[in-house]
């Protein structure tokens, strides 16, 4: 008997290579495709709802019972686009950050660049009503990610594009999410996993059109340009040094 797997991955642009990969390589998962915000994968694991799963970062050292497989992430060697802090106010004067919901990683990487190399201790506060972004105040930075981005491009005066601010600290690139599996999940399934994936990236333009994005001009050039899907072996020592600056920043604002 076939078990069949059930996969949760991102319902972002930055996925649609894998998600056509899994759809058309070819390649027989047994699996179900589940589709959420990033913090929502984290959440199908925790709750046995997935087997698989495109994890941020962030969240991988919280869940137990599973291991990184595959060669592949979202991950950025340059300017990312689509985690940015932006703000009608310099970084260095901004007093509250409102956090994006969808938010997991980024909302550590904000803190951490916070912390260390803007040097500003702002409030954080979680942002659930997006319309605060049609009349943004003054001292108020906001973290976005994902597609909304596009839209608020042009709209504010300081963008800061997380990634960049990542490199340019440490000389490492940054990865957002990676695949992991549940202990249950056998080296054959991943494998499969992995062609399947790679199938994807090799296929971007098909993706694109696909998914909807053939009209958006940026989207090209945002998966070919701004996100790096190979899980090297820098990404995974810049994912360490995260979750090492991560807990520092955690002990700061959290002490036990």
């Amino acid at each position: 008997m076939v078990v069949r797997r059930r996969i949760s991955a991102v319902s972002y642009l930055n996925t649609v290579p894998f998600i056509y990969g899994m759809r058309h390589a070819g390649i027989d998962l047994h699996a179900d495709l589940l589709l959420s915000p990033p913090s929502g994968t984290a959440t199908a694991l925790r709750n046995h709802q997935a087997d698989i799963a495109l994890v941020p970062v962030g969240a991988i050292p919280s869940i137990p019972g599973i291991r990184i497989v595959t060669n592949m992430c979202i991950g950025a060697h340059d300017a990312v686009r689509t985690v940015v802090l932006v703000s009608n106010t310099p970084v260095s004067e901004i007093e509250k950050v409102y956090l994006d919901s969808h938010s997991v990683t980024s909302a550590m990487l904000i803190k951490i660049l916070a912390a260390e190399k803007w040097n500003i201790n702002p409030k954080w506060e979680i942002l659930t009503d997006y319309s605060l972004l049609e009349e943004p105040s003054d001292k108020i930075g906001y973290l976005l990610i994902g597609d909304k981005v596009f839209a608020a491009e042009g709209k504010f005066r300081y963008v800061y594009d997380l990634a960049s601010e990542w490199i340019d600290m440490t000389s490492l690139p940054f990865v957002f999410a990676a695949w992991v599996a549940t202990e249950s999940v056998d080296g054959e399934s991943v494998e499969a996993l992995s062609r399947a994936l790679k199938y994807g990236t090799e296929h971007i333009s098909e993706a694109i059109i696909e998914n909807g994005y053939a009209d958006k001009e940026y989207a090209y050039d945002y998966l070919t340009k701004n996100i790096d899907f190979l899980f090297d072996e820098q990404k995974q020592r810049a994912m360490k040094l995260y979750w090492d600056k991560g807990m520092k920043v955690a002990a700061r604002v959290n002490p036990g």
